[in-house]
C-alpha cells in the first residue's frame, strides 16, 4: 500500500489564484467608479432639463398674462424657488396658484449641505453665455462643479 497523499492546496495554487483575483479586482474598480459618474451625470441632465423647463414654463406664462411682469422685467422668475413656491394666476378667477416645479432638483456634482436651489449656479437673461453671473431674474442655471464629463465637457457647460 502507498501513504495517502495529503490533501489541500499547494502554496503555488494559492498564490496564482490570488493574482488573478487582484487582476480582475483591478479591471473591476475603475469600471465601477465609470458606473457611478455615468448615473450622476445622467442624474445632472435629468434636473437641468427639469429647471430648464420649468423657467421656459414660467417664461410662457409671462407671455400669456397668467404672471405678472412689470416693464422693466425680462419675464423670467426673479429667484429659483419662484417655480416651486408657485404664483398667482391672474386669468383665474380664484386666484389658484400656478406651479412649475414640484421641488428644485439638486445638483447632483454639488458638495452636500445648503440649500438644492444655491446647489446651482444661475445666470440672468442680461449675462452673457460665456461669462453667466446672476442677476435680477434667473434665465438659466449650470452646474458649479469644475469637474469635466466623461464626454471631456465640463460641467458648468452643459
Amino acid at each position: 500500500m502507498t501513504a495517502p497523499r495529503p490533501r489541500g492546496f499547494t502554496l503555488i495554487e494559492i498564490l496564482v489564484t490570488l493574482a488573478i483575483l487582484g487582476i480582475l479586482a483591478s479591471i473591476a474598480v475603475p469600471l465601477v467608479q465609470i458606473n457611478a459618474q455615468r448615473a450622476k451625470e445622467v442624474e445632472l441632465r435629468a434636473a437641468l432639463r427639469e429647471i430648464r423647463g420649468g423657467i421656459d414654463a414660467y417664461k410662457q406664462a409671462v407671455d400669456d398674462g397668467r404672471v405678472p411682469k412689470a416693464a422693466d422685467e425680462s419675464g423670467y422668475p426673479k429667484k429659483l424657488e419662484d417655480l416651486s413656491k408657485g404664483v398667482e394666476d391672474q386669468k383665474s378667477p380664484s386666484k389658484q396658484k400656478i406651479y412649475f416645479l414640484r421641488r428644485i432638483p439638486r445638483d447632483p456634482m454639488a458638495p452636500s449641505g445648503g440649500s438644492d436651489s444655491d446647489s446651482w449656479g444661475q445666470r440672468s437673461y442680461k449675462s452673457p453665455p460665456d461669462d453667466p453671473k446672476s442677476g435680477d431674474d434667473v434665465y438659466d442655471v449650470y452646474s458649479r462643479s469644475a469637474a469635466k464629463g466623461l464626454n471631456g465637457v465640463p460641467y458648468r457647460e452643459w
